[in-house]
């Protein structure tokens, strides 16, 4: 038995990569001083994985930013502005990522999406008509020969064409069918480089290929495979899938010349059935995903094993593999001493799937029950302590259908909280976050370290609170928000609040770039013992007369953005959590908040990659769930949501199922491309598209942000539309903030007064 991984986190055990990039954004290092902290990261991970045992170690799975756009800038997909920006081959790479302006020009970012159904987010590289597709740089090399030199062989591995060509942005005329015979001559120009240099394996991660592929999909990549593989040399590539099975086109995949092929026994619900029905050829290695690379819980060998076995009886040569890359993970447990040791045994961070790799790799070539190892992961998952509520269940059972629908119907509604606010054409406001200051998160930091009072934490952010509300007013905005000083996190607040979670001190995960969330872990039955948000948001309505919005997370977005229980249904543990938002948002009503905005930023992640499967297996719970929440309040209370970074469009009927009053979507990277599907759908809630980007640092124009309204108004009724940013700002600094929110403002006057004599 051999074991492999299909990548490895990359923001440093303690976050070295966020903090020194973020400081060369800054100006305070040198890229030379950036690129050590690179190197020092990725030697770090190859000793210890080689230390491992591992066999298969990746290379090429390090990034600054984003493995896709790396993917892309490797075959020279680099729109003309951001060549014409005349900087550096890396500062024109994080223009790409982040947006740019400056002395060299003014360019937004591209457009960033959820990758596949995790909460890390690709950057959507665009191709150009004129673009010339070759292999530009020596990356994959460079980092071959840098393990090499430390003595570890790696298996480099990059995205696969086919991925490539399906994920790209194409600006003009021309498709994938354009570039595929360039592109297929340039990755095996990357295969025989490769060769030269010795490697014996490539890995080529096609998980595209786990969607529902047309026959015009599966014409494509078999025209770039049988063009690539013939001209490979002596390197053996392994076609890497994740995220799902390939029934559409498994039988394709093993009549090619691979020399092995990754499958997710996990996620994909038929690849062992495949497996099964149309064999696996005796001349390829098996690349068996079996350890959860998306989730932090114990392998259960006994389950790994039994699959293992019947793998091996129709004598198929297995490598025992990750069912993704660990990037979706934590790096180590052993720092988190916070953390009880009956709940730390049941928990495996990245550090920890490379023991459980090394010791299933033992017990598959051993008498199994005899091994210590085994014997105590038997005894583990016999027990778990404190994770059931009985109060819990039975309120979840005696969930009655009445819950789910909220009265009365939505046009009734609209028109009597239009009555009751009083709001202008065209409402300005916020997604909810304002900037998180360095003396924000010291309050926050050193109340939890207990070096001030609760008194002192809470008067700071009264003080942050009642400062945010005179600069929205200052600003001009119609709805304000508090800011959300208080919170660390939009889902990690609430789950401290919450009975049924657990937390960790340093399990940190990259979301984009330099963004990390550090998911809490949903342990037992979840429940909300006393009120979240109520003081916080009754304070902010008290201390001004605009109407106050109260923010929340929704139970879908919790739940997405935790480490889901394995023991029992994800339903199960929404519906707790929905009871549990309900409780919140009725008691906020009860305090006078008008406005409450339940955010379901996370509302796809979850949603299976395979359209056929959307409503039996996630849509018929997640969207009832968010009824749930709102179903209880009055007419005259309005409902928000907010939903941002993934695409929409295609579940559009879903979202306007949610029954909420208003929905806030991201929409600025996307070039408002969401507004066609809401026309077409005939949308009844009412929307905000965000109209500028706020994970970029520049400030956007009046006239920019006009152009976006204008956008807006062609494909959506103004007595339909608010205008707000994309997102929260709590990552952005105040002076920008407040440059780009006076330019909102001032745009949506502008618009107002074009369109008063209509209205």
């Amino acid at each position: 038995m051999q074991t492999s991984i299909i990548g490895y986190p990359r923001i440093g055990a303690l976050r070295e990569l966020k903090f020194q990039t973020e400081k060369y954004f800054r100006h305070e290092i040198s890229e030379a001083d950036l690129q050590e902290t690179a190197r020092q990261i990725r030697q770090d991970q190859w000793l210890k994985q080689k230390a491992s045992g591992l066999d298969f170690i990746p290379s090429n799975d390090f990034s600054f930013y984003d493995g896709f756009l790396d993917t892309a800038v490797l075959f020279n997909i680099v729109p003309k502005r951001y060549q014409d920006l005349q900087v550096s081959d890396l500062d024109s790479y994080f223009a790409q990522a982040r947006g740019y302006q400056g002395e060299a020009g003014d360019v937004k970012a591209l457009a960033m999406k959820k990758w596949f159904n995790t909460n890390y987010h690709y950057m959507v590289a665009e191709i150009e008509d004129d673009t010339v597709v070759k292999l530009a740089n020596s990356r994959v090399v460079d980092h071959y020969r840098e393990a090499k030199a430390l003595g570890v062989e790696t298996q480099p591995s990059l995205i696969g064409p086919f991925t490539l060509l399906k994920k790209l942005r194409y600006l003009g005329q021309k498709t994938a069918q354009d570039f595929k015979a360039d592109l297929s001559q340039a990755y095996s120009q990357l295969l025989q480089t490769l060769a030269a240099e010795g490697v014996s394996w490539v890995q080529l991660d096609e998980p595209d290929l786990v969607y529902d592929l047309s026959v015009e999909d599966i014409q494509l990549f078999q025209d770039l495979y049988q063009a690539i593989l013939p001209k490979k040399g002596a390197v053996k590539v392994l076609l890497q899938t994740y995220f799902g099975d390939i029934r559409d086109i498994y039988q394709e995949v093993i009549a090619l010349d691979f020399d092995g092929i990754g499958l997710d026994f996990l996620e994909g619900r038929k690849t062992l059935e495949l497996v099964e029905k149309y064999g696996f050829p005796s001349d390829k290695l098996l690349f068996a995903g079996l350890v959860n690379g998306k989730n932090i819980w114990r392998n259960h060998y006994q389950e790994t094993l039994d699959l293992v076995d019947r793998l091996e009886a129709q004598g198929i040569a297995l490598v025992l593999n990750s069912s993704c890359s660990l990037l979706h993970v934590p790096y180590r447990l052993a720092p988190e001493e916070q953390l009880k040791a009956d709940y730390k045994a049941h928990f495996a961070f990245a550090e920890e799937k490379l023991q459980e790799l090394q010791e299933l790799k033992h017990l598959a070539g051993s008498d199994r029950q005899a091994e210590p190892a085994y014997q105590a992961n038997q005894a583990l998952f016999a027990h778990r302590p404190d994770a059931d509520d009985a109060k819990v269940q039975a309120r979840v059972q005696g969930i009655e259908e009445a819950l789910f629908n909220r009265q009365p119907a939505f046009a009734e509604r609209e028109a009597l909280q239009k009555a009751a606010f009083n709001l202008p054409l065209l409402p300005t406001t916020t997604i909810g976050s304002f900037p998180q200051t360095k003396e924000v998160k010291k309050n926050r930091s050193d109340f939890k370290k207990g070096l001030i009072s609760r008194e002192a934490y809470e008067d700071f952010n009264r003080q942050a609170i009642d400062d945010c509300l005179r600069r929205q007013e200052e600003i001009g905005l119609d709805v304000l928000v508090h800011g959300e000083f208080e919170r660390n996190d939009m889902v990690e607040y609430f789950g401290e609040r919450l009975q049924g979670y657990l937390f960790t001190q340093y399990a940190w995960v990259q979301s984009y770039g330099t963004r990390c969330v550090k998911p809490p872990i949903i342990w037992g039955d979840i429940s909300r013992p006393q009120a979240m948000t109520v003081p916080w948001s009754t304070y902010a309505q008290s201390r001004t007369e605009h109407l106050v919005k109260g923010m929340l997370t929704g139970p879908v977005t919790i739940l997405n953005w935790s480490f889901p229980r394995e023991d029992i249904s994800l339903k199960t543990s929404t519906y707790q959590i929905a009871l549990a938002i309900r409780d919140e948002v009725l008691d906020l009503e009860a305090q006078g908040i008008r406005i409450i905005q339940i955010d379901e930023a996370a509302l796809r992640e979850k949603l299976p990659l395979r359209q056929t499967d959307w409503y039996s297996q996630y849509l018929d719970w997640a969207i009832p769930a968010f009824r749930l929440v709102h179903s209880g309040v009055q007419a005259t209370t309005q409902i928000h949501t907010h939903m941002c970074y993934s695409e929409f469009t295609d579940i559009i009927p879903a979202i306007d199922q949610m029954d909420a009053d208003v929905i806030s979507f991201e929409a600025s990277r996307s070039d408002l491309e969401i507004l066609d599907s809401l026309k077409a759908q005939n949308f009844q809630t009412e929307v905000g598209p965000g109209v500028y980007d706020i994970h970029s640092p520049r400030v956007p124009s009046v006239d920019e942000i006009k152009t976006s309204i204008r956008k807006i108004l062609d494909k959506v009724a103004i007595q339909k539309v608010w205008i707000n940013p994309d997102c929260g700002l709590k990552t952005r600094g105040w002076e920008e903030t407040s440059a780009s929110l006076k330019h909102l403002v001032q745009a949506t006057e502008e618009i107002r007064h074009e369109n008063e004599r209509t209205f």
